[in-house]
């Protein structure tokens, strides 16, 4: 049986310079339905590409000392290097300037004008060069033009028109008969309101006042104007014929079923493409998905604001998986999302370190420390983990339902929620208690076993999102990646066993040698009065001795009354990260939430703790002790241990509740 076709591409970047963090998105996203699709068992076809004439390049070209060709081969290397870098899984790069797509444009131009879509005539009107665009002086904004905001100038010229107006009707009934054509639905409601209603304006196609573009080939001194040229990608691309029946290709995949655009190019493709494939008499692509923006500090990225990050930048950072998580899970499905440098950190830290990374290290470690690596089901349920398995199994469903919706940052997060269950999972189950116990080592097999098919499961779901990242933590797991049709499933797993020393999917990150390394690199500049940043803190070996000894210091402790007990403050605390303190071999460093509240709380309690046995439990913590600086950290209270002197040494163990409390209960 054939499997079902699915044709997307997204728009063509424009080739006049080296793609930012925001055009980028929009190839991730694409990517990330592609592979979904893939998984589902669609046969993808996935095209991207460059839009490479224009007015706007000539004048780039000259002012770089290069031909407009000899421009647009280097910018186009240059897209096709980033998309390549992040990963993206596309059929066909297509540029505009392949031979076999300008013969088309000419065709076809050729063909409307012949069947009287395009008409010869004069323009006079506002019009903006980076747009490439004619306004109306009702259309201007403040006098500028009303995409990019910049200056327009008055320009007068002999041009070809394709008689938009003629198909304004059949458009606006499209529309009402295809509600899923336009997404979202903001973006239909602005295109009928601001566009359709007053009336569609013949669109000019062609110009004579820069000759880099396509030839109109029946009067040499006209160039086609670049949206006929620029859409037309998409099924030139495939093979389209104009004349003919085209190729194989173009029979199978056309129409498209989802073109995704950002929400400042809309317009062109809700109004323009489906008008152009009209007059040619061809179906209309099925879905057309204008996605928000990603903005830099509240405002668009631009060049010539000098707000622009770059992907590569990013990724040499950050790595590809962690750049693609970000892009993913921060962008909305209809309000534009927001990027900076401070704001990738803390998503890298909070959720990819603390929570998914940290699940998949836990129990691996616990794994290999518990039962020498091997995971299999002893059958030892309580009720507790039947919560964990209902929230595995029902996932695939929502993920593609978000997915399917393009609501992806939903889709993440639906993933996210689980794994932070997992996390309190362990928590409820405490396998460190369950270890001290023959008698529970099946129920401590099926603990871990519960949580090595969460992480398959889970990270099977994210491989679209992250591939390499994703791969590695079932890998770590000594599994493989389930197939989509048992992803509600639970219990296939068998028996597996685990890496022995597995690496951390994501290192935690430290803000100011990050900022420092930017710097260093020329991406980001010092600020004003800003003093050095130092990558390493030299300290003498003696200061190290000491600020050690301060946490395990004892002293002989006289006697006390219940009043003198009742000024010390007793909370139980949740552990939610865990880190060891560079160049303190004793000292770990948690994050600890009390309450509502989240404090630092620094320990030395390394030699008695691994970091990641530690998050997630539930502590003692003493709440009003006075703030101490160890190893430059500001320590906000102390974890109690209960110390024990044994034949092999000292013995601590972190003081834990016996049951399940609340956060910020109060231990008296």
């Amino acid at each position: 049986m054939d499997r079902q076709k699915y044709y997307l591409t997204t728009a063509i970047t424009y080739t006049s310079g080296k793609p930012h963090i925001g055009n980028t998105y929009e190839i991730v996203l694409a990517d990330l339905i592609a592979r979904a699709k893939r998984m589902q068992g669609y046969d993808v076809y996935f095209m991207t590409g460059t839009d490479e004439h224009g007015e706007k390049i000539e004048l780039k070209s000259q002012a770089a000392g290069k031909s407009p060709k000899q421009f647009v081969d280097e910018v186009a290397a240059e897209v096709k290097r980033i998309w390549d870098m992040m990963g993206a899984t596309y059929d066909k790069f297509i540029r505009t300037t392949d031979e076999e797509h300008e013969a088309q444009v000419a065709k076809i131009f050729t063909k409307l004008y012949e069947q009287g879509d395009i008409y010869k005539s004069s323009y006079k009107g506002r019009y903006c060069t980076p747009c490439e665009s004619f306004w109306t002086e009702s259309q201007l904004v403040d006098g500028k033009c009303p995409d990019c905001g910049r200056e327009v100038k008055m320009a007068e010229e002999e041009a070809y028109f394709f008689a938009m107006s003629k198909y304004s009707d059949r458009l606006r009934e499209y529309y009402d008969s295809h509600p899923e054509f336009i997404t979202p639905l903001s973006r239909k409601n602005e295109m009928v309101n601001n566009f359709i209603k007053p009336g569609l304006q013949d669109l000019c196609v062609s110009r004579t006042s820069f000759d880099w573009g396509v030839q109109v080939p029946f009067d040499k001194k006209h160039v086609v104007y670049v949206w006929l040229d620029a859409l037309t990608n998409y099924i030139t691309g495939i093979g389209y014929d104009c004349g003919s029946k085209g190729s194989e290709l173009f029979g199978r995949e056309w129409p498209a079923d989802l073109h995704i655009i950002g929400k400042d190019i809309v317009r062109f493709h809700v109004i323009y493409w489906p008008i152009f494939l009209m007059a040619l008499g061809l179906p209309l692509p099925k879905r057309i998905y204008g996605h928000p923006w990603l903005l830099q500090d509240g405002g668009k990225m631009s060049k010539s604001k000098g707000n622009v990050i770059y992907a590569d930048d990013l990724v040499s950072e950050f790595g590809v998986d962690a750049v693609r998580y970000y892009l993913l899970g921060q962008m909305p499905f209809d309000n534009d999302g927001t990027i900076s440098w401070d704001s990738v950190i803390d998503v890298i830290n909070s959720e990819l370190v603390n929570v998914y990374g940290n699940l998949v290290q836990r129990t691996v470690a616990m794994s290999n420390k518990y039962f020498g690596g091997e995971v299999r089901d002893a059958g030892v349920c309580e009720p507790v983990d039947e919560e964990l398995k209902n929230a595995v199994c029902g996932l695939k469903k929502r993920v593609f339902e978000d997915i399917d919706g393009f609501r992806v940052a939903d889709a993440l997060d639906e993933i996210l929620t689980v794994i932070r269950r997992a996390n309190k999972y362990i928590d409820e189950t405490m396998p460190w208690v369950l270890a001290k116990d023959e008698a529970m080592s099946d129920r401590l097999r099926t603990v871990l076993y519960n949580l090595t098919e969460t992480i398959v499961i889970c990270s099977s779901l994210l491989e679209p999102f992250m591939p390499t990242a994703a791969k590695r933590a079932i890998e770590n797991c000594g599994a493989e990646p389930r197939a989509y049709a048992d992803l509600d499933k639970f219990g296939l797993l068998g028996e597996v066993r685990v890496q022995s020393n597995p690496e951390y999917l994501f290192a935690r990150l430290d803000p100011e040698k990050v900022k420092a390394s930017l710097i260093a690199r020329g991406i980001i500049a010092k600020e004003d009065g800003e003093t050095e940043i130092k990558n390493t803190v030299k300290l003498e070996k003696k200061a190290e001795k000491k600020e050690d000894k301060k946490v395990e210091n004892v002293v002989n402790i006289n006697e006390i009354t219940i009043d003198d007990f009742a000024r010390i403050q007793l909370r139980v605390g949740e552990i939610l990260t865990a880190e060891k303190v560079e160049k303190a071999d004793k000292l770990l460093k948690f994050t600890v939430k009390i309450g509502e509240e989240t404090r630092t709380i620094v320990s030395g309690i390394a030699k008695f703790y691994t970091p990641e046995e530690t998050v997630g439990k539930r502590v003692v913590v003493v709440y009003n002790l006075k703030p101490a600086k160890l190893r430059g950290i500001e320590s906000q209270g102390m974890l109690l241990c209960a110390c024990e002197q044994t034949q092999e040494g000292e013995s601590v163990v972190l003081v834990t509740p016996e049951k399940p409390v609340a956060s910020g209960s109060t231990v008296r």
